[in-house]
């Protein structure tokens, strides 16, 4: 079992930034591919950026690409989702997820999930 826990939403101006954090306890930690997806009301949950077990493959969404970036700490056993340029459009639940070895972009490809932590973006 891996356990998943997120923070650092919250509410920002357009153009402003956060930084999402996900802490992972449970198995080893390295040996798991990371996601972040997000949800926003009435739609599906899509896929953000993702990172490998060796932090060498790191791909991201279209729609979020030189702006958001995702990094890992397996010291800490811990993601991070660094957020610049918010838009209104990035406003959604977003979630971060596990999977044993390689990544996926497919949310259903993941094992784990957290419980999501919220991002507003005021226009």
């Amino acid at each position: 079992q891996v356990q998943l826990v997120e923070s650092g939403g919250g509410l920002v101006q357009a153009g402003g930034s956060l930084r999402l954090s996900c802490a992972a306890s449970g198995r080893i930690f390295r040996n798991y591919a990371m996601g972040w997806f997000r949800q926003a009301p009435g739609k599906e949950r899509e896929f953000v950026a993702a990172i490998s077990v060796d932090g060498g493959s790191t791909p991201y969404a279209d729609s979020v690409k030189g702006r958001f970036t995702i990094s890992r700490d397996d010291a800490k056993n811990t993601i991070y989702l660094q957020m610049n340029s918010l838009q209104p459009e990035d406003t959604a639940v977003y979630y971060c997820a596990a999977r044993p070895l390689g990544i996926l972009l497919a949310a259903n490809g993941y094992t784990y999930w957290g419980q999501g932590t919220q991002v507003t973006v005021s226009s």
